[in-house]
């Protein structure tokens, strides 16, 4: 992914100047709230604190820019930048820092048995927005492995953490717990929350989970690529507390349909990113055991080239339904229509656009007026 956006680099600083959005209000009757939108990329992703997201906003590719294009029309929307294959932990606490405009802090715990430094980037003076707080909630929405971020990073906030209360001495207020309020809805977006087995067929049926070491040095349970293998995806989530006062949504996508042969195959009438196409057909035929038992059949096929449609429902263990406008309420998960995409859509897509403006402007509506 980052050589296409290379590749793509010098155009898209010839086209950004056509990118910028005249200020419009939204139609505000209607709401009830008018709390913060933060968007939280996924694996090798990035966002504004990254310098290139301005030349190539993963928010929006060529489409244009969806947090100016937002903020253009009244609503406060920002893109946090978490580390591209970090842990959904370590991605955690820089969400925590760049919303509060502190130094990143891993934990005493965390850090010693992954490692690696506790501290991170400071973000004094530079926060994605300012008072965060029960007062002033926001919304967060995670795309692919983003989701699993800001699940977590939302369990910490409400039940803080065990493991970095008993290490003593200084302790950063997001493993205090106590700050579930300040959360007002998650949305997740082709998010593989009970993970992918997209990481299985690199690997059989096994779980590569026993790796020590991943590239950069850290163990490689303390990577993003651990998060997302099917057991460690199920009991991650099976940590996180589905929260009373959160609404919760989630948007599966799929891009395939059933084959001559039952399997699934690419529908030729959605358009697949080439980097993930050659995926479709593998995730759509495979069949496999994890080693935590969890059997992997046909529910698992329809997939999005990355993402099975099936995981990225609800986590397995939380309360969910499929969405009903009539009755939303928090708690428990809103299973929205699967969305004819391929893992990409939500990003607006990069060879051939997508228009997802309507899509986000028509669900941040739908939140503002719970």
């Amino acid at each position: 992914m980052q050589a296409v956006i290379s590749f793509f680099m010098t155009i898209v600083m010839f086209l950004a100047p056509m990118l910028n959005y005249p200020k419009t209000e939204p139609a505000k009757d209607n709401w009830n709230t008018d709390y913060a939108y933060i968007f939280v990329h996924g694996l090798s992703g990035w966002g504004e604190y990254d310098f290139y997201y301005d030349f190539l906003p993963y928010w929006g590719m060529f489409g244009g820019d969806m947090m100016k294009y937002l903020n253009a029309r009244g609503y406060t929307a920002r893109a946090a930048s978490v580390d591209p294959q970090g842990s959904a932990w370590d991605r955690a606490c820089e969400l925590y820092a760049q919303l509060t405009g502190t130094r990143v802090d891993y934990g005493e715990a965390h850090s010693k048995r992954c490692n690696h430094s506790r501290y991170g980037d400071d973000f004094t003076g530079r926060a994605l927005i300012g008072n965060f707080s029960e007062k002033h909630k926001i919304n967060l929405l995670g795309h692919s492995f983003g989701g699993a971020t800001i699940l977590l990073f939302t369990e910490l906030m409400a039940n803080g953490s065990p493991e970095e209360q008993k290490a003593g001495g200084d302790i950063s207020p997001f493993f205090t717990g106590g700050k579930g309020s300040w959360i007002y809805s998650i949305t997740t977006l082709a998010s593989p929350l009970n993970g992918t087995t997209a990481y299985n067929i690199g690997s059989g049926s096994g779980n590569s989970g026993s790796k020590s070491t991943a590239e950069n040095g850290k163990p490689f349970y303390d990577s993003a690529a651990y998060d997302m293998y099917i057991d460690n995806a199920i009991a991650l989530m099976e940590s996180i507390e589905t929260l009373s006062s959160v609404y919760y949504f989630s948007f599966p996508c799929c891009c395939t349909k059933e084959g001559a042969d039952g399997y699934q195959v690419a529908d030729e009438n959605i358009w697949i990113e080439p980097y993930v196409k050659s995926n479709v057909d593998v995730i759509g035929s495979y069949r496999g055991v994890t080693p935590g038992g969890v059997v992997l059949d046909e529910k698992w096929w329809p997939n999005d080239g990355l993402v099975n449609t099936y995981s990225a429902m609800a986590p397995f263990n939380a309360p969910q339904k499929a969405f009903d406008s009539a009755g939303i309420e928090p708690g428990i998960w809103n299973v929205m229509p699967v969305y004819a995409g391929d893992h990409q859509a939500f990003n607006g897509d990069l060879l051939k656009p997508n228009n997802i403006r309507p899509f986000f402007t028509k669900h941040i509506e739908m939140i503002n007026a719970l």
